[in-house]
């Protein structure tokens, strides 16, 4: 920097311990309001031309990222050979089971809907037992619904996505 101070081409201020350097405006010559407003156009036009470049850039982005995720021509060759024996395979299993003599007697199946039933009616009945007395206790107290379940640790059907099943 002293260097530069000694060159002219800098200037420097002194203040106690501190300098201070800057640059010297008087080797800087005099630019006229029509250069300045030529200067601004040319900076406008090439801040439009960089959006554009850069509107571009990012289509091309794109299409090569859809391009790398796509499965080459060889890739969906294998993946069709693969689909192609999935589903001969799954047809061969779907004939077995059509011509299966061991299917589900009509007594069976009656009697398997019938304790579905009876299972789907108790867990209504203690879901709606337990809702009924987290209600009560929840009459009295100061926190929200949300707050208590969490403070007990009481995980609920909705909490787990879980539906109960139509009787």
């Amino acid at each position: 920097m002293e260097l530069l101070v000694l060159e002219g081409k800098i200037k420097e201020k002194t203040y106690g311990k501190q300098k201070i350097y800057f640059a010297d405006q008087a080797q800087f010559k005099d630019v006229s309001d029509a250069d300045l407003k030529a200067m601004d156009c040319r900076i406008s036009a090439l801040n439009e031309e960089v959006q554009a470049l850069s509107q571009s850039c990012r289509q091309l982005d794109a299409e090569l990222k859809e391009l790398n995720s796509s499965l080459t021509t060889e890739e969906m060759m294998s993946e069709m050979g693969r689909l192609k024996e999935e589903c001969s395979s799954s047809r061969e299993r779907l004939k077995n089971i059509k011509s299966a003599s061991n299917h589900v007697t009509p007594e069976e199946k009656e009697k398997v809907v019938k304790e579905h039933n009876i299972y789907v009616r108790e867990w209504r009945k203690r879901k709606r037992l337990a809702s009924d007395m987290m209600d009560t206790i929840l009459e009295g107290y100061p926190k929200s619904k949300k707050e208590f379940l969490e403070e007990v640790g009481v995980e609920t059907d909705e909490d787990c996505k879980v539906v109960v099943p139509t009787v």
